[in-house]
């Protein structure tokens, strides 16, 4: 019970920073996250790809659903952001929040479970019809 409980905390963490983050994103507007991104010499159109997966990926991560493969895409989406644009400021005050970002990412790609969630309800449910 309690494992379940803190696989359910530490997912819905995670998916609140992302949502946040994806929020942030599109209340700058894309276009200047995309003139930002080039300014640090990444292509723009990135911005157009990370906004709606960090507030989608957050979005479904809160409610749990497609929790292994929205934390694959998230681990991806943080591991380009370490090494493209974190890893010369260092950890501290550079790419730690990023790392321990990915840590969570994969811990779910990885899990059996994510706890209390939509994706365990539909396991639970597809078992009972079999």
């Amino acid at each position: 019970m309690k494992q379940i409980w803190g696989m359910t905390i530490l997912r819905l963490v995670l998916g609140v920073v992302f949502l946040a983050h994806g929020m942030d994103k599109m209340k700058m507007g894309l276009g200047n996250v995309a003139a930002w991104f080039e300014s640090i010499h990444l292509p723009g159109f990135a911005a157009y790809l990370v906004g709606p997966i960090e507030l989608i990926g957050g979005l479904l991560l809160i409610v749990g659903l497609f929790t292994r493969y929205v934390s694959a895409v998230l681990a991806v989406v943080m591991l380009g952001a370490i090494f493209t644009a974190k890893l010369s400021a260092g950890l501290l005050n550079g790419y730690e929040l990023d790392l321990a970002l990915l840590s969570m990412a994969i811990f779910f790609v990885l899990a059996d479970t994510a706890g209390w969630s939509l994706d365990r309800w539909l396991t639970a449910r597809k078992s009972e019809r079999a």
